[in-house]
């Protein structure tokens, strides 16, 4: 009898753990401020269930949003400033599930949007989009991103630019030189009928209190003879954006690319001047005069290109008022700090070209039946950020806060 009462007191004991835990937040050796956090719980919930977060602070409860995604990871906001070596305490526990989310992400017949309660964030094309009237239907395509939108109404993309480079689509990736079944393949200048990427289907949408997004599959189809198309690269899109914070004038968005080749030769990715990780057509508003680019070695428009950098930063004057973005380069990507192609300033007028090339400094060989991963986050602003800043928020990218169960 005393065996089958401990039995139960253990199993009782085990069920209350695993519906509520005390965490502790370690800002570690960098201040933070309105810093992203992410916590895997080691056991699920029942049905029915959902996690709950509430911070604790002086025998003070004050309900935190928290999102799980289909991985397990929790993610909620650090809010405000935390000192370099300052601790925060946490109860998440267990609780009713029930429907919420001030981010959303809409599907359509032509895009998913994702939208911070009716404020749009970014829209990604899932439709072919066709090219003004007298531009060459060569261009036409789908499996991009734009508009890409700044807290204060500001579209800071282009697509079909009006001042040349009709290939040019808003956030896009695709390579440009390459070897693929024997034939050197140009999937990034459409107009040589060698290669284009395509959207090739919707994995999944998320909507949420923390963060909304999407999950796509998309393809790089090569053109190796007159009416034939092979898939050179299948890839998994997945796009992330969270809730805006100071004071709604900044948002952190996130892209992750995971991909392979499906052809049992595989694939090469030459050591070319751009292509593939992430590229940006800027709003026409930013031109050499009346924008600013800046990297996190110092680095501007007039020396950025091919150089490597953790971040890159771009601040322009639109009729909304100054935004930009801070596109930060994931550091265990291929190849990183990886090097960036940036437009001269005479080019297109002055217009901006911007591009994370991963292999702008060396070969790439994608082997059959290997998965490879490229990750970006971005942070779209109002007004300006100082270098300091965005230092301070790639910190926050590479090295995130320390998560404890307390006690442990």
């Amino acid at each position: 009898m005393r065996n089958i009462l401990y039995s139960v007191l253990l199993l009782s004991s085990m069920g209350a753990h695993a519906q509520e835990l005390r965490l502790t937040v370690k800002a570690g050796e960098y201040d933070r401020n309105n810093t992203l956090v992410s916590y895997k719980p080691d056991k699920a919930l029942p049905a029915g269930k959902g996690w709950q977060l509430e911070e604790v602070t002086g025998g003070q409860k004050k309900p935190v949003a928290v999102q799980q995604d289909d991985a397990g990871v929790l993610t909620w906001v650090l809010g405000g400033t935390t000192a370099s070596g300052e601790q925060r305490q946490y109860r998440l526990y267990a609780g009713k599930v029930f429907a919420r989310g001030r981010m959303h992400a809409a599907v359509s017949g032509t895009e998913i949007s994702l939208k911070q309660n009716q404020t749009p964030v970014l829209q990604y094309n899932t439709a072919i989009v066709e090219p003004p009237a007298g531009i060459d239907t060569v261009y036409r395509r789908s499996g991009f991103i734009h508009p890409l939108w700044a807290p204060n109404g500001a579209v800071l993309t282009a697509i079909f630019p009006k001042s040349g480079h009709a290939h040019h689509m808003g956030i896009w990736s695709p390579w440009t030189h390459t070897r693929f079944e024997g034939k050197v393949t140009d999937f990034w200048n459409v107009h040589k009928k060698e290669g284009k990427v395509f959207y090739a289907g919707t994995k999944s949408v998320t909507s949420g209190d923390v963060w909304c997004g999407f999950s796509v599959k998309q393809q790089q189809v090569a053109y190796p003879a007159p009416g034939k198309a092979t898939v050179a690269i299948e890839e998994t899109y997945t796009v992330k954006a969270y809730a805006a914070t100071d004071n709604g004038t900044r948002r952190l968005w996130e892209m992750r690319n995971d991909f392979s080749t499906p052809a049992d030769s595989g694939i090469t990715l030459l050591q070319y001047r751009y292509g593939g990780g992430f590229a940006l057509r800027a709003t026409p508003y930013f031109t050499s005069k009346t924008s600013q680019v800046l990297t996190s070695e110092g680095k501007t428009r007039k020396d950025a290109d091919s150089t490597r950098a953790r971040w890159v930063m771009i601040t322009g004057t639109t009729p909304q008022g100054e935004a930009g973005m801070l596109i930060m380069n994931a550091p265990d990507n291929f190849d990183s700090p990886q090097a960036l192609r940036v437009w001269p300033e005479d080019m297109d007028g002055g217009e901006l070209m911007l591009n994370y090339s991963p292999t702008k400094m060396k070969t790439w060989q994608l082997v059959h039946g290997n998965v490879y991963t490229l990750k970006y986050r971005v942070m779209v602003y109002s007004g300006r950020l100082t270098a300091e800043e965005a230092e301070a928020a790639w910190r926050d990218y590479a090295f995130p806060p320390e998560v404890a169960v307390s006690g442990q």
